[in-house]
């Protein structure tokens, strides 16, 4: 007499593991880390001035001295922040688009620092090589490369020289500018336009990191 076939059963632990391992793209604090930081690019750059505004040929003239080109660069801040960043921005984004090793070896640098420790899922080792590596072996291979490519290679010097250039222009503009056109608020509160939406990214990193909390303690 034949026996009765065998009927194939899976493992719940087994299917427990694969359903809890994910990409690190997928992860919940990754996810939420995204969705805040947007949120607040888009509330700050809703508070951006028109252009036409901040370029008008007419309200340009010369300081009569230091102090009155200090004064007009702190009102022209106030109303044109966002413009001021925006244009920080666009004048670090032009250089390394015009470097695309640096650019390349940036974006490799952050990807490494996200994928590979911030929003890295605990239960899924890092595995190179067939070499296993631990959370601090990978945080300190990862500082030692941020290290080399800020201090040693080209990367460091493009991003110090395109911020400098960018604050030259930033300031030549907010001291020939004159702010008496301006509608300056005095009682505008200290956090408000740009730096609000720098309030928002900075909450926004601390709700991810508060996320992620649990994993890089339990890596620690």
């Amino acid at each position: 007499m034949a026996s009765p076939p065998t009927l194939p059963i899976s493992s719940p632990q087994a299917t427990t593991g694969g359903a809890q391992s994910q990409p690190p793209i997928a992860t919940p604090a990754f996810r939420s880390f995204i969705n805040r930081l947007s949120a607040s690019v888009r509330q700050g750059f809703s508070q951006r001035r028109p252009w036409s505004e901040l370029l008008d040929r007419t309200a340009f003239s010369r300081p009569d001295n230091l102090t009155e080109a200090a004064s007009r660069i702190r009102k022209n801040f106030n109303y044109f922040r966002v413009n001021y960043i925006s244009l920080l921005a666009f004048v670090l984004a032009l250089s390394l688009l015009s470097h695309p090793f640096s650019l390349l070896v940036l974006l490799s640098l952050l990807a490494s620092w996200c994928f590979l420790y911030l929003f890295r899922p605990s239960d899924q080792p890092l595995v190179i090589f067939g070499r296993t590596f631990s959370d601090r072996e990978t945080l300190l291979i990862l500082v030692v490369s941020t290290i080399i490519v800020v201090f040693l290679t080209t990367v460091g010097s493009l991003l110090i020289s395109a911020s400098l250039v960018g604050l030259a222009i930033v300031c030549a503009h907010g001291a020939f500018r004159i702010p008496e056109d301006l509608f300056l608020d005095d009682q505008e509160p200290a956090n408000a336009g740009f730096l609000s939406f720098l309030g928002g990214a900075a909450s926004s990193a601390a709700a991810a990191a508060a996320a992620a909390a649990p994993a890089v303690a339990a890596r620690v």
